[in-house]
């Protein structure tokens, strides 16, 4: 560990050099490239050297335990000796968090899918339900929030809602719940009181940025149609609503959110280069599809991974067994609790596999 810490450190001082050469600040490229890197590197480098001067101290600490001094002196020396012991070991079981492979993805911005799947209209409520909890979530952090396409139900819910959440670290946060999220309650149409249960897909791609998908011009077919309302009503006369085809995929993106067809076109472009990405990061994950998988789940929108009791107040995510009787307030936002215990439990399964 100490052998990566250094490297870590001399990398680090070194982009620090870098970023002061001439040739560096006048080549934009460059300079962008070496200070991501070096914003990446920082909180791991900060760390290193808090702990190289704790464990100095500690052995200064131990050194003066040899010399000779009265027992009030001694008794002090103990103490800072057991304080010291203490911050070591905290700061050695967070250095080895921070080693962890990073995810490339971490720190960009996320598309969010969602859908009404099965239960007709009580599903196309309860994606209502769950764009105002991740919007609201967003909110919380800072982010941005920006829908990109929806389809609205006769009820006021969404067949499907696409929309963009901008902040940073967004995907870090909200890259496990993709998968299909169940809600068991008494639907307003309902007049004889009795549970349905519905479900909803939610996913979760990283925004990609052009140089990452190449999309060229002759491998898309872009049609312009008239946007429309709830229920098919048409509610703009011009042909700004575009759709976009990916002929090498096949892939589909329509947007109608946009005042005009060339912002219409813009959003649809993003959704379709995330969707592109996420295709070719699934593709690239198959291949390790024998690997043992983290507990967290596989990302896949088939899987079930959620709960939302409303008769108890419950909700339950399947992939770690936990379970809270706070339903409002995650619906109102408060996911923090379930995504710090997804995350904790993703990076504990990387310790045991010791990457």
């Amino acid at each position: 560990m100490l052998d990566r810490l250094q490297a870590l450190a001399n990398r680090y001082e070194k982009l620090s050099e870098l970023l002061c050469d001439p040739d560096v600040v006048n080549d934009s490229k460059r300079l962008r490239e070496y200070s991501k890197e070096q914003s990446g590197l920082q909180e791991p480098y900060q760390a290193y050297v808090e702990y190289k001067s704790v464990v100095e101290q500690y052995e200064a600490a131990k050194q003066m335990q040899g010399e000779k001094m009265d027992d009030e002196m001694r008794e002090l020396v103990k103490l800072e000796l057991d304080e010291l012991a203490e911050r070591k070991e905290h700061l050695e079981a967070s250095i080895q968090l921070l080693l962890l492979p990073k995810d490339p993805n971490d720190d960009k911005n996320v598309i969010l899918e969602i859908r009404g799947a099965a239960g007709g209209d009580e599903a196309a409520l309860f994606a209502g339900d769950l764009y105002r909890m991740y919007s609201r979530y967003a909110d919380g952090q800072g982010w941005r929030t920006e829908v990109l396409d929806s389809s609205v139900s006769d009820l006021g819910g969404f067949k499907e809602i696409v929309f963009m959440i901008s902040g940073n670290g967004a995907y870090s946060k909200l890259k496990f719940e993709s998968g299909a999220h169940r809600v068991q309650r008494i639907p307003t149409t309902e007049s004889g009181g009795r549970i349905h249960t519905s479900t909803s897909t939610v996913a979760v791609m990283p925004e990609a940025e052009e140089i990452e998908v190449e999309i060229h011009e002759n491998d898309i077919r872009v049609d312009t149609f008239c946007s429309s309302g709830p229920g098919g009503q048409s509610v703009n006369t011009t042909k700004s609503a575009v759709r976009i085809v990916h002929l090498p995929t096949g892939i589909v993106v329509s947007c109608q959110d946009g005042k005009s067809q060339n912002s219409n076109k813009e959003k649809a472009m993003q959704v379709l280069r995330a969707r592109i990405y996420d295709k070719l990061k699934q593709e690239e994950d198959a291949k390790y599809a024998g690997e043992r998988r983290s507990k967290v789940g596989t990302g896949d929108r088939s899987e079930r991974i959620r709960t939302y009791n409303f008769p108890q107040s419950r909700i339950t995510d399947h992939r770690i067994g936990l379970t809270l009787h706070k339903l409002d307030q995650v619906l109102n936002g408060d996911l923090e609790e379930i995504i710090s215990a997804l995350t904790l439990e993703a990076q504990s399964e990387l310790l045991e596999k010791g990457e």
